[in-house]
């Protein structure tokens, strides 16, 4: 199931249209005081909801290998093991694999009209596996993209770009060990490339988060 929400982005020192809000570099956003919503086309169903992922310690034993602890680096390809909270009562254990981060074109952000001209989006694409065999449907997971480095990229989006960066969320069957689901998250810059993925879900994860890097 796709996931088409409103897109919200923030771009340090500038205010967006879009629905676009300025922010901080610690991404808690910040209402603009001219900013028209513009959205995403709207999905219905169980999936459009999406409230944040918050890993939890008494989250469902890993069956695919440890937990990678908060810090830990990867390349793109590998996998990580991560504990996954979404919402208030699904709970579980996924591994994550990076496949790509892909630089997309200036022309791609068009839907977003003027205000977004010099941003570059990248589309961060992964794999997500159910290894605690939990009911995980519908849930759905967000990497953020970052600078070399992992520096901050100053830009927020929150949403997809249909056919180009497709945020899905996982589908009614995953609840079994060994199910799995593909999807992109999608990220911007009006600076350096952007070459890092973020795990960063959960206090520990905030402050620390886990990276894959190419």
């Amino acid at each position: 199931m796709t996931h088409k929400a409103r897109i919200v982005s923030a771009v340090a020192l500038t205010t967006l249209t879009l629905g676009l809000t300025a922010c901080n570099d610690g991404e808690d956003a910040a209402s603009g005081q001219d900013s028209p919503s513009a959205s995403a086309p709207a999905s219905s169903g169980p999936g459009s909801k999406s409230p944040s992922a918050d890993p939890s310690d008494d989250a469902a034993a890993p069956a695919g290998g440890d937990v990678a602890a908060p810090g830990t680096k990867f390349k793109i390809g590998d996998r990580a093991v991560l504990p996954f909270k979404y919402g208030t009562e699904k709970k579980g254990t996924v591994a994550v694999t990076v496949t790509a981060i892909e630089k997309g074109a200036e022309a791609d952000m068009a839907p977003f009209g003027e205000k977004a001209k010099g941003m570059t989006p990248y589309y961060i694409r992964m794999k997500v596996e159910n290894v605690g065999g939990t009911d995980l449907s519908y849930a759905s997971l967000r990497l953020r993209g970052k600078l070399e480095g992992g520096g901050p990229t100053g830009v927020i989006l929150v949403g997809d770009l249909p056919g180009k960066c497709d945020s899905e969320t996982a589908p009614r069957d995953f609840t079994t060990k060994g199910a799995s689901y593909e999807t992109c998250s999608l990220s911007a810059t009006k600076t350096d490339p952007i070459a890092v993925a973020s795990f960063e879900e959960g206090d520990a994860y905030s402050d620390s988060p886990v990276l894959w890097t190419s």
